[in-house]
């Protein structure tokens, strides 16, 4: 009978939907996540030379062979969930260069927002936009065990394990650039993003923030963009900002915090030109529009406004040129 009992509770935990029974396809364990980005040797050593020869030769000379070389020996032939930051050491040595004072952006669900307003350091070094961060931008990878190869079927997630290959790049990455950063700090945080504005679980409260020099930075300035259309979940002096407000300050910091900063607001009003969120920035060339005859009113006033928004956004954002 007892025999009979724990029978059925493992053919139950067996077929149950919240056991997951590890496989493996050809020898090599099936992993949640993507595996490694196809053609990652050439997409990366080709980022490598783009970066010193286009995006910032100011960085000096660089031997993107050798960079990508230590990229790989990281995690390479190792178990892909005891993959650790300090194995990125060489490579972050062979890679590293100066991030010009009051360029550092840092951010939080935000990407694109970021990468799109930094414009590949002309305006703002974001990590993405060191040559760091560039060769791990958008891509994935991992090794295995007793395997000089790459796994291109799957990778460990973070659910699954924390010190997989990625996830420890970015936070050995993530302190790099924090130590790196100086003069006036520019964080971006999406005010409309469920669960708050600062995780404050996260690489940025974890690896970034501890890791601000103090005797480096002069002030910091926390920009809280909301979504076009989005909720207001999040603003200056509430929610999950207060936290990091009160953090900064804690930590000895002068920090100032802006609600849906104008030049960032800007930008992103250009894909939704007739949104209400976008009145601020469209009130502008509403005087202009006594000037047009009733009947082609709505077509010329458009072309005024698209001229005069690409005629404020070249104003500001691009005050050095």
């Amino acid at each position: 009978m007892m025999k009979s009992f724990f029978l059925s509770l493992l053919v139950g935990l067996l077929f149950s939907k919240d056991y997951v029974k590890p496989t493996e396809i050809d020898g090599k364990k099936k992993w949640k996540g993507e595996g490694t980005t196809p053609n990652l040797e050439s997409i990366v050593i080709g980022r490598c030379y783009e970066y010193i020869r286009i995006v910032n030769p100011s960085v000096g000379e660089k031997n993107c062979t050798e960079i990508w070389e230590a990229f790989k020996k990281a995690f390479i032939n190792k178990d892909p969930c005891n993959i650790l930051p300090s194995d990125y050491e060489l490579f972050i040595n062979l890679s590293l260069h100066t991030i010009p004072p009051n360029k550092s952006l840092f951010w939080e669900n935000n990407h694109l927002l970021v990468t799109s307003y930094s414009d590949r350091t002309r305006r703002y070094m974001p990590l993405c936009d060191t040559l760091i961060g560039s060769f791990g931008d958008f891509l994935n990878w991992c090794g295995q065990a007793n395997d000089t190869g790459f796994n291109y079927d799957s990778c460990p997630n973070t659910e699954e394990c924390e010190n997989n290959a990625v996830e420890s790049f970015w936070k050995s990455a993530s302190i790099t650039y924090a130590k790196q950063s100086s003069g006036v700090i520019y964080i971006m945080l999406n005010g409309s993003a469920i669960g708050g504005a600062y995780p404050v679980k996260g690489f940025f409260a974890d690896y970034e923030v501890p890791n601000f020099q103090k005797d480096r930075i002069s002030r910091i300035e926390i920009w809280v963009m909301d979504d076009i259309g989005g909720p207001d979940l999040d603003s200056c002096g509430r929610g999950s900002v207060q936290i990091l407000e009160e953090r900064l300050k804690t930590m000895g910091y002068d920090s100032t915090c802006i609600d849906n900063y104008k030049s960032v607001l800007l930008l992103k009003c250009l894909d939704y030109l007739n949104h209400s969120d976008c009145s601020i920035v469209s009130s502008a060339p509403s005087t202009q529009r006594g000037l047009v005859s009733p009947d082609r009113g709505g077509s010329w006033s458009r072309l005024i406004y698209t001229i005069f928004v690409a005629f404020v956004f070249e104003i500001c954002f691009n005050p050095l040129n």
